[in-house]
């Protein structure tokens, strides 16, 4: 006999003990399927009858306990069917109106229900990981907090000038997506559409005949509806002219409306006209540089090129005029102080003689 063949018999002697003992543990894991089925091919004598009854026998005998997985899956189901049952119980828009989460729907139209539709959805949630993410250095906000209220205290109460400009005026600022071409060609458009009314930076880039412009025009029509909708800027009516469009009517692209009364056909104002407060005009456009493109080139005799073409994109940032007539006006008085100077005589005012006597008073 060979020592290979004799290591080969007691690996296999080895592998068998071990599957019997398997097996004896998984009887006694679970003693109601071998005790069954063992039941059943041994004892061929017995009755039809007696066979539910010892089933039933061992089946209250041996009662296992659902596994921690087991329960989770059963919670889940649970879960599933509330949301379920909780889908098919929300209420159906009647004909010819809006979705409660519409937004466009009115809210004198919606029929708000007293119990609050978003009770118990944040129950399961864990309080202290949302004041991790929220709040991640509680210590150093309280240090703020204490910090402006020490200073809001010694200022009385009074409001600094950014503090009152940013209460009192409105801007809104808007970043594109990356435009495919280079910065060389896209700085002259944000040189152009700078310090222009949106209106008319809008006119200038429909009918301009760069390639680039019809990106620009459509990032502008986006930006001006954006800074309406969320910042309310733009939103005076002027009364001092006739309106060209039906009251409420909604443009998308103002540059296809003709111009107003007191408007340029290219949009600009006419000379003696006076500007609406709340006119939106492009204050600052810059341009931001993206990363390059991969595209191939294929040339001759099986060869190719790898281009890199440029990608960049254009940031504007919208303010109302009075934003502007305030900065021309802080302007002229700049200039007028600096044009006088502290040795310029100016007259004294006027104030009442005091302690008048005949005798001399030192």
């Amino acid at each position: 006999m060979s020592a290979s063949g004799s290591l080969r018999r007691a690996q296999h002697a080895a592998c068998y003990a071990q599957l019997c003992a398997s097996f004896r543990l998984l009887c006694l894991s679970n003693p109601r399927q071998f005790s069954t089925s063992f039941a059943h091919n041994t004892d061929k004598t017995e009755s039809v009858e007696e066979k539910p009854r010892k089933k039933t026998e061992l089946q209250t005998k041996v009662t296992k306990e659902p596994t921690a997985l087991e329960r989770a899956a059963q919670a889940l189901r649970q879960s599933k069917a509330k949301a379920r049952d909780a889908a098919g119980q929300q209420a159906q828009p009647a004909t010819g109106r809006l979705a409660d989460t519409n937004v466009f729907a009115s809210h004198q139209d919606i029929d708000r229900e007293e119990d609050d539709p978003d009770q118990g959805v944040f129950e399961g949630r864990s309080i202290a990981n949302i004041e991790r993410a929220l709040n991640p250095k509680p210590n150093a906000r309280a240090r703020w907090q204490a910090r402006m209220v020490a200073k809001h205290v010694r200022r009385g109460g009074r409001l600094t000038k950014e503090m009152l400009i940013a209460r009192t005026e409105r801007q809104h600022q808007l970043q594109s997506h990356f435009f495919k071409t280079s910065q060389k060609k896209l700085r002259p458009l944000a040189t152009q559409i700078a310090g222009k009314s949106i209106d008319e930076a809008i006119l200038q880039m429909r009918f301009s005949k760069k390639k680039v412009a019809q990106d620009i025009h459509a990032h502008l029509i986006h930006a001006r509806n954006e800074a309406m909708a969320v910042k309310g800027m733009g939103m005076q009516v002027r009364t001092d002219v006739k309106p060209t469009l039906p009251t409420g009517a909604v443009v998308l692209d103002p540059s296809t409306t003709p111009p107003q009364d007191h408007e340029l056909p290219t949009k600009a104002l006419r000379k003696g006209e006076k500007v609406s407060p709340t006119d939106i005009y492009i204050a600052q456009a810059w341009i931001n540089r993206g990363k390059f493109g991969r595209e191939p080139e294929y040339r001759a005799k099986g060869s190719m090129n790898i281009l890199r073409p440029p990608y960049t994109g254009l940031t504007v940032l919208l303010k109302e005029e009075k934003t502007r007539t305030r900065e021309r006006t802080e302007k002229e008085v700049k200039a007028i102080r600096k044009r006088i100077g502290k040795n310029l005589w100016t007259q004294l005012p006027d104030r009442p003689v005091t302690r008048q006597s005949q005798h001399v008073l030192w």
